[in-house]
């Protein structure tokens, strides 16, 4: 065999080692998915607006979505959902949220589209951000939509519930970016859920979420 044919076949296998790690992260995403999409569903508060909070968020598998339907319920917040039609579930939006994200940091300005583009900030005094990690950064559409809004005068929250590991450096950089954006101050709060094959149930998560994030232990006596 010559050399061009053994690196040819090498590329190949590579090639379909690649494809068979997208399609096996594609199915546990859908997994996750179908779990997740009936827990807590988000009924619209009257409260809403005189809480003074809104959250908004970007979720693939449905991780981040369920984080932040549990946070607009514990803070009676209005609860928005971010779309990119191009990161759908599956390997073609698996590969499309990859290269976004590496491509955000290859160039700050390279964001995705989301819809809605913008929302109407003024009547919230707090407004939650939420996202999940990609290649240990806040994924390219909550960073797009924060390109597209203001934040004058409001306490600005970011969360985010991740696999492995968080840049620091990106959380400080999308801080830096809030703030340039009219924000009177920032928190980054966060939640490992672990590798895929051995994450917290969606209960767990929840469970997580109140202890860590809002103080409150559900063992604790009434």
């Amino acid at each position: 065999m010559s050399w061009i044919q053994i690196i040819g076949a090498s590329i190949a296998v590579a090639s379909l080692a690649a494809f068979a790690v997208l399609l096996a992260v594609s199915v546990i995403e859908r997994r996750q998915a179908g779990e997740t999409v009936g827990i807590e569903p988000y009924m619209p508060s009257a409260d809403a607006r005189v809480s003074g909070v809104a959250v908004v968020y970007y979720s693939r598998s449905g991780n981040t979505g369920l984080a932040a339907r549990h946070v607009s319920r514990q803070l009676k917040a209005r609860l928005y959902a971010l779309k990119v039609p191009d990161h759908e579930l599956g390997v073609g939006g698996l590969v499309g949220a990859l290269r976004a994200a590496d491509g955000l940091k290859q160039d700050a300005g390279a964001l995705p589209r989301t819809w809605p583009r913008t929302i109407d900030l003024a009547p919230f005094d707090t407004v939650w951000l939420g996202s999940p990690v990609w290649l240990y950064s806040p994924a390219p559409p909550i960073w797009s939509f924060v390109e597209n809004n203001r934040f004058d005068g409001k306490h600005v929250v970011l969360f985010n519930t991740y696999n492995s590991h968080i840049g620091d450096e990106y959380i400080s950089a999308f801080r830096d970016k809030v703030m340039s954006r009219g924000a009177r101050s920032f928190e980054h709060r966060q939640l490992l859920r672990g590798r895929m094959t051995r994450q917290l149930s969606p209960e767990e998560m929840l469970e997580a979420i109140d202890r860590e994030w809002f103080g409150i232990n559900p063992d604790s006596p009434l």
